[in-house]
């Protein structure tokens, strides 16, 4: 077969790919961002408060301290295996949410989704990278997270329109559904030309060779960029705390100073979904051009001043509405350019390195479902908006001062 030949066919297969990657992620990202709005809606149904559902959605959050171990198996033994892997630890963990009446069966199943959204978004973005050149990543990166976008434009609006019609666990069972029919359709995916099946990429480090420590240290030592690798992962961190501290509370901000209904707020999520729609579009628009690391930076500084002015949009609900939907456009142009920008620090790591920020990122939303709620509860708006801008101001000056690009090097 020519070279000739081969592209319409590659073009193909990699269009294919996108589109169960979107339809997948779509459903995925619904399941992650669902509690954003409809927290205190579940918490009632199974009759807890929100700063204790506010916990729970911390544990979830918290078992992104096992992506980095999910990445390093994807890059020995290939991608595709540890994404489906995560899909059905997802699937049975939102299943279990739908069935539970009680806090004991309502932990195993944020458990088990923690688990597989940790291993599963993370892989797919290094998967996805893999099959692209640094030239196209943010376009292609950015065509990826429209899904982030259309979770709140078609996904959460549906779920605020089925919570109405049929009760809080209706949506669960069918993400689940969803979940099911994408385990299945990645399994006819094409392998990443850098899926690391077959090799290893480090040595193997068992207790017998060495102890504990060095065990760890091996662990996050990196091939090369450790720096930047690092000043970008904590950044992220910094930057995905500040923005979680406040969506996990919106809803229930809503529904207390403004009375907003489950559907209501299902229409508040689509907004938010147009505005993480034109962030994406926009950065695979012009981010490959204009650089990642300044697209990541206008990100940073968008949100920081958004977060700065927060309780001076709380006077009715149309501006804090205008105020959400100006927040989430900025934090997905600067969190999809940030995914673009890592993806190339140490290209032969990178599912190490994609779930090593997972990791990060998902202990920063641990702490913010902590932080979230509690600040509200107790200092209303005046306890979101300006620690989320103090956080926003460090990511900032950390990719100032740590960060490079791959063409800076």
């Amino acid at each position: 077969m020519t070279q000739q030949s081969k592209m319409p066919r590659q073009l193909a297969s990699f269009r294919q790919l996108m589109a169960v990657a979107i339809a997948t992620r779509l459903v995925i990202d619904t399941k992650t961002q669902f509690f954003n709005p409809f927290l205190a809606t579940v918490a009632a149904g199974v009759g807890l408060d929100v700063v204790t559902m506010g916990r729970l959605v911390s544990v979830r959050s918290a078992m992104g301290l096992t992506a980095p171990i999910f990445g390093a198996l994807a890059d020995r033994n290939g991608y595709r295996r540890i994404m489906r892997l995560g899909l059905l630890l997802v699937m049975v963990g939102t299943l279990l949410i739908g069935l539970s009446n009680n806090l004991w069966l309502l932990l195993p199943g944020m458990i088990l989704s923690g688990l597989g959204l940790s291993s599963f978004v993370p892989t797919l973005q290094a998967y996805v990278s893999a099959r692209l050149p640094y030239e196209r990543r943010a376009q292609g990166i950015g065509i990826l997270e429209y899904a982030w976008a259309l979770a709140g434009i078609v996904g959460l609006s549906l779920m605020g329109l089925l919570i109405e019609a049929q009760g809080w666990r209706a949506p669960f069972f069918v993400m689940a559904a969803g979940m099911a029919l994408g385990w299945v359709a990645f399994g006819f995916m094409p392998g990443a030309r850098e899926d690391g099946a077959g090799k290893r990429l480090e040595p193997v480090l068992t207790l017998s060779t060495v102890d504990l420590p060095q065990r760890v240290r091996a662990f996050f030592r990196l091939e090369s960029n450790n720096r930047s690798t690092y000043g970008l992962i904590v950044a992220n961190a910094f930057f995905f705390f500040a923005q979680f501290h406040i969506l996990i509370i919106h809803g229930g901000w809503l529904q207390a100073e403004y009375g907003l209904t489950p559907a209501l707020l299902g229409t508040v999520a689509l907004i938010q979904g147009v505005a993480d729609l034109a962030g994406s579009v926009l950065v695979s628009l012009i981010t490959d051009r204009v650089g990642k690391r300044r697209s990541v930076l206008a990100g940073m500084i968008g949100v920081f001043v958004i977060y700065a002015a927060l309780p001076l949009f709380n006077v009715a609900l149309l501006p804090v509405v205008v105020a959400l939907a100006l927040m989430r456009f900025f934090f997905e142009f600067g969190i999809v350019s940030t995914i673009s920008l890592i993806s190339e620090q140490v290209p032969a790591q990178r599912g190490k390195v994609m779930t090593l920020s997972a990791a990060f990122t998902l202990t920063a939303s641990t702490l913010a479902g902590l932080t979230g709620p509690w600040a509200y509860t107790e200092f209303g708006v005046m306890g979101l908006g300006p620690v989320a801008a103090l956080c926003a101001g460090i990511s900032t000056v950390l990719v100032i001062t740590q960060v490079k690009e791959k063409n800076e090097e």
